[in-house]
């Protein structure tokens, strides 16, 4: 989660007070002067090795994606403000959404990179209060990006059971029934265990009281399960608010079969 958009006199405990607003054009400059650091151009230790190898043109264009999947999800309703937050990896290099900036204003010279271990080697806005979770997916499985939102229909589920009901399919699309990580704080380690126990077996999850994850190899296929998620959501609450009806679901059974009639879903190439 991102935290909401606050005015700029506002205290705010991970915001030291040259990283607000008032000090943007700053930061923006800090910012070109990293990227052209990471990008070979007087690199120093700070960036290590394998950042070192995956800076330039690559990082560039993989921001630039990051940037443009997080206003994604505004424009598709599935945040509000600067609430959810963006990641991609490139090599030992995260690239992720700063905290509490609103996407439209994000630039290149906005770029925020981590390494694995969270140390911040590119830019100098702060990165999102969720790295944790972000963190903890990299390091558990083979994801290149993860997408978290606050989608609303989704949001409302996890307040509802455990575990998605079977109501559709496309649950076999995230591996299975997605379940709901128990509630913790945002930003905390106990939320990314909490999510990542939810995680097993499978490519997203909703958090209770909270939100959604989804990873996958590329941005597009992370926030594709997002949306699929999101609308198996809405499809089962739509089902279970009719009087007198309860929804017929699926088997555990009959959605293992599906995963694997999608394995050869698509145009072979």
């Amino acid at each position: 989660m991102a935290e909401p958009r606050r005015n700029a006199n506002d205290a705010r405990s991970d915001e030291r007070p040259d990283e607000r607003e008032d000090a943007r054009p700053d930061r923006r400059q800090a910012g070109r002067e990293s990227v052209r650091r990471g990008s070979g151009e007087g690199a120093g230790p700070g960036a290590g090795e394998a950042v070192g190898e995956a800076v330039g043109e690559d990082v560039a264009r993989l921001w630039a994606e990051v940037v443009a999947t997080a206003r994604r999800t505004v424009a598709d309703g599935l945040v509000v403000g600067t609430s959810g937050n963006v990641s991609a990896r490139l090599g030992d290099l995260v690239l992720v959404t700063p905290s509490g900036v609103p996407y439209d204003r994000l630039t290149p010279a906005d770029l925020t990179g981590v390494d694995l271990t969270g140390r911040q080697v590119l830019g100098t806005l702060v990165p999102t209060s969720e790295l944790p979770m972000h963190l903890a997916v990299y390091r558990a499985t083979d994801a290149r990006a993860v997408v978290h939102t606050h989608a609303v229909h989704a949001t409302a589920v996890s307040t509802l059971v455990p575990e998605l009901p079977l109501v559709h399919y496309m649950a076999a699309a995230l591996g299975g029934p997605v379940r709901v990580a128990p509630y913790a704080p945002y930003g905390t380690d106990e939320l990314a265990g909490n999510m990542l126990r939810a995680l097993a077996g499978r490519s997203g999850c909703l958090l209770r009281n909270h939100g959604t994850v989804t990873y996958g190899a590329t941005l597009d296929q992370a926030y594709d399960r997002t949306a699929q998620l999101e609308w198996m959501c809405r499809l089962w609450l739509t089902a279970s608010s009719v009087p007198g009806l309860t929804p017929s679901l699926l088997t555990e059974a009959q959605v293992a079969e599906v995963g694997e009639r999608l394995k050869g879903y698509g145009q072979r190439r």
